[in-house]
């Protein structure tokens, strides 16, 4: 093993690539010490100097002067400051700034033109009180505020890196935290569920999901899975612990500890052995979908499967009345035949598993094979090659049935047997009729493949006797010269054969008599003896028919019309029930030893051998958790204490901080994710302890800080002071807190009020994701966003599908941050593009017209409905140039014209 030289100069230079002098904080650290030596401090401050790490202690409530300005505590701090420069604050904005301004703070939507007149016409001294009060009893509240902890979770729905992979079940996460904030679950216990929930209450389904805490972060699916490099996997897994403390310290205490992975951090009193203590925290913590609990896995699985054959019971005897066919192509898909299968999936005629994405030529082929599927209605499959003399026997059922006198092949494959096209088929149409269209199915067999359908089974499900078999066979193929062919068993006996089909051929029509004895129908496709490029043979719309159709008497429609009142209440039952009780979170597993890595290098251990424990900079707290032999999830769990333990002054300071810094648009700390020494100071420094201690004070109550926040007159100041005003030549950048400070809207606070002033807005709260793209799996899957144009792609943005390699364009154009990154504070900009994707995009133009058609439903002449748009718009009344301008606009080019215009306002993107 390599050990580090004896003596290191606290302050040498980073021992990490250049990349991760940059990444790793280096960088920013090397900076801090230039300023903290221009501020007239030293680099080599001693730990007792390090401001946040001193007790949290409540000051005294200062004096002022003018107790006129006062409307709480918060306000006396701000004042005794303004007032030791010799300032005045400025005065109160009016009730329909401070509504608009609350209503997008708290809620993430602009107040409805009802809800602010009833605001500034209330008479009530209280009234702004009361509004509060109302906002933060809002479900919308857990919806904005979850929001900015998810930016801090650096939270998405797919892995990211090279494979970027789906994570179907993540959005459970992302409900607990909309639920914490609505219930304003203590903020000490939310934080200890989302680091060790799964620890602390194991038979509490809330608090193990709040775990996916832990797993929100990219995962490099290739390095933790596919590698077959010892180095590459080591590698991959150090920067994934990485990821788990960098997310978990920031997040809570605001330490930049991931600065001392290759070295002592170089400004804050942070070794890299306190760094690597909190690697042996995570150490036995994998990210992986897991079960909520074993037992809510059980009734559920149980529940659904009772709902499923009481569907398939329902749709079958529909069937049967109404004479429907059984669809083969639903059977491959996993279905009952009556359209319960999924479209697009497939069986490997190689293994018989189910598969999703698309394949290609398969390799590891075995021809003459027999495979079992675990699918109720399918027997098996198998890949054919009839051999030179065509005499080799095939087995086609796990009966070993078997068939000879099939077409010699090459005994190669390509793809799936599916419920739709296979992979690369050029042509889905025969006889001008597209199979893959609405009313239409498509079972894709591409050369060499077979599958035998297990007619007994069906026939015992869906209470039928004799059968016909009917379907339209066609070559989906793109070469002319290219041909294929296929055939059709019936319990081994040949009842039907092409061969050497192509492009001219067109369809084949099929129809087979299935005798009540019969017991497998076997298709065959096979290559035609030229290779298996571009064979591609489809059976459309195949159906299994009765053998007669029956007349429908009073009784019979009676039946049908009961039937389909049950199949809908049992699918609304299968809807409410969801997805399977599964999250993205953490698994355990029994921790490795850890030791310090040379230069942060995975290949070079020293040996340090380092326990698990937390910083020992915070003196008020034992950093030691145990020995080797602590489980992993106690070493979670005392993590969890030693972060919402009372004692620890870091952990209210920065909840407080970031609190203030989404309410006035700027952190007491600017830094809000780093209170160490390449940080900020407070500006104001009492503030900021006398919240950290009334926090504890409320019961660790978020909502109690975010009223006392609002209410205060510092929050309901005007932002707009003018040119004169002599703060700004003392406090041009509003450190003191003289006004309030103006802010554009975040993102997803454009695309929710775009939504909510077109009429259009679903508020549907929770469960998956929203989908607005079209996906494609593959190596690399491809998503591809589509304009969002249905009610199911209108709700809140916090339900938004997150994509983390595929940015949205429309939101990253406003500044939505990549969720690859930890983002404590986001950046605003104004450029060019934005006014142009307001302008121009597809969703904003799709939206503007919807708002055009609500204004037509809601006002009746022009001047009406230009007041109401700008009601809708504003939350005013336009003056009277607006109200001309605007109403010759719609004269001239229409109200759509209009309601685009407003879109892309600057009163519209801005609250004041």
């Amino acid at each position: 093993m390599r050990k580090p030289p004896a003596l290191r100069s606290k302050f040498s230079g980073c021992s990490r690539s250049p990349i991760g002098f940059f990444t790793g904080g280096g960088f920013a650290r090397a900076v801090g010490i230039v300023l903290f030596s221009l501020g007239g401090l030293r680099a080599e401050q001693k730990e007792t100097e390090l401001w946040s790490l001193k007790d949290v202690s409540r000051p005294p409530v200062p004096a002022v002067a003018d107790e006129a300005d006062v409307r709480n505590p918060i306000d006396r701090f701000v004042l005794a400051l303004l007032e030791e420069r010799g300032l005045r604050p400025v005065g109160e904005a009016d009730r329909r700034v401070l509504i608009r301004r609350l209503s997008f703070d708290l809620l993430g939507l602009p107040p409805a033109p009802e809800r602010v007149r009833r605001f500034v016409g209330d008479p009530d001294p209280l009234a702004y009180e009361k509004l509060v009060d109302e906002f933060l009893d809002s479900p919308h509240f857990g919806e904005r505020w979850a929001t900015h902890w998810l930016d801090i979770a650096h939270y998405a729905d797919t892995h990211g890196f090279e494979r970027d992979k789906r994570r179907d079940h993540a959005w459970r996460y992302r409900d607990y935290v909309i639920r914490a904030f609505n219930e304003d679950k203590p903020y000490d216990r939310f934080l200890r569920e989302q680091i060790a929930g799964d620890v602390i209450a194991p038979d509490n389904p809330d608090a193990v999901v709040a775990t996916g805490f832990l797993a929100a972060g990219p995962w490099d699916f290739v390095g933790q899975v596919e590698t077959k490099s010892p180095v590459l996997r080591r590698a991959v897994r150090a920067d994934d612990l990485d990821d788990m403390v960098t997310q978990v310290m920031t997040a809570t205490v605001g330490m930049t500890v991931n600065c001392a992975r290759c070295h002592d951090h170089k400004l804050d009193p942070v070794s890299q052995r306190d760094y690597y203590n909190l690697w042996a925290v995570f150490a036995g913590a994998k990210r992986a979908e897991r079960d909520i609990s074993a037992a809510e896995t059980k009734r559920f699985e149980a529940r659904r499967a009772e709902l499923d054959k009481r569907l398939d019971r329902t749709m079958a005897a529909l069937a049967k009345l109404q004479g429907r066919g059984v669809d083969l192509a639903d059977l491959v898909g996993g279905g009952n035949g009556f359209g319960t299968g999924a479209k697009g999936a497939g069986l490997d005629a190689r293994s018989g598993k189910v598969q999703t994405r698309k394949f290609g030529r398969l390799g590891n082929v075995v021809s003459n094979r027999f495979v079992k599927v675990d699918l109720p209605f399918v027997d098996g499959v198998f890949i054919p090659d009839g051999g030179p003399g065509r005499d080799a026997k095939i087995p086609i059922s796990s009966t070993g049935l078997s068939v000879t006198d099939v077409p010699d092949s090459s005994a190669a494959a390509w793809d799936m047997i599916r419920n739709g096209p296979v992979a690369s088929q050029f042509s889905t149409e025969s006889n001008g009729v597209d199979y893959t269209k609405s009313g239409h199915t498509l079972l894709g067999l591409h050369a060499n493949a077979g599958i035998t359908f297990d007619l007994a089974a069906i026939r015992q499900a869906t209470e039928r006797g004799e059968m016909r078999f009917q379907a339209i066979a066609g070559y989906g193929g793109k070469e002319a010269s290219a041909h294929a062919d296929f055939a059709v068993y019936i319990d081994g006996r040949l009842s039907a054969r092409r061969e050497k089909i192509n492009r001219s051929t067109g369809g084949v029509p099929l129809d087979v008599s299935l005798p009540e004895d019969a017991r497998f129908l076997t298709l065959i496709s096979t290559d035609g003896g030229n290779g298996i490029g571009h064979d591609q043979i489809f059976f459309g719309d195949p159906k299994l028919v009765a053998a007669e159709g029956a007349s429908l008497t009073d009784e019979n429609r009676n039946e049908i019309a009961r039937l389909r009142r049950e199949k809908a209440e049992v699918a609304r039952e299968i809807e409410m029930l969801g997805q399977p009780p599964k999250f993205y979170g953490v698994t355990a597993e029994k921790p490795p030893s850890i030791k310090v890595l040379f230069r942060g290098n995975p290949e070079s251990e020293t040996d340090q051998v380092c326990l698990p424990g937390a910083l020992p900079c915070v003196a008020q707290l034992q950093a030691d958790f145990g020995g080797d032999e602590l489980p992993e999830g106690e070493r979670r769990r005392a993590l969890a204490d030693w972060i919402a333990d009372p004692a620890n002054p870091l952990t209210r300071r920065v909840i407080v901080n970031r609190l203030w810094q989404h309410h006035f648009g700027r952190g007491l700390v600017d830094t809000p994710s780093d209170l160490g020494l390449g940080g900020s100071r407070p500006s104001h420094p009492g503030l900021l302890d006398w919240l950290a201690d009334e926090l504890s004070r409320q019961g660790w109550s978020l909502k109690a800080m975010h009223r006392l926040m609002a209410t205060s007159a510092a929050y309901r100041r005007r932002s707009n002071a003018g040119t004169e005003h002599p703060a700004q030549r003392i406090d041009a950048d509003n450190r003191l807190l003289w006004r309030m400070n103006p802010r554009s809207l975040d993102a997803e606070s454009v695309h929710d009020a775009t939504l909510a002033v077109s009429g259009a807005l679903n508020s549907r709260m929770g469960g998956p994701g929203f989908e607005d793209f079209s996906y494609q799996d593959a190596y690399a899957p491809i998503y591809t966003y589509v304009t969002p144009d249905k009610p199911d792609l209108w709700r809140r943005s916090v339900y938004r599908y997150v994509v983390r390699t595929t940015p949205h364009q429309f939101m990253t154009a406003l500044d939505c941050p990549n969720p690859a990154n930890l983002t404590p504070k986001r950046s605003r900009t104004t450029t060019a593009i934005q006014s142009l994707t307001l302008l121009n995009n597809e969703f904003m133009l799709k939206q503007a017209e919807r708002f055009a058609a609500r204004l037509g439903d809601e006002a009746g002449d022009t001047p009406a409905k230009v007041r109401r748009a700008f009601q809708l718009a504003f939350g005013r009344e336009p003056d009277a140039v607006e109200k001309q301008a605007a109403v010759g606009l719609v004269a001239k080019e229409g109200m759509f014209a209009l309601c685009r215009m407003l879109f892309n306002a600057n009163e519209f993107v801005h609250v004041d």
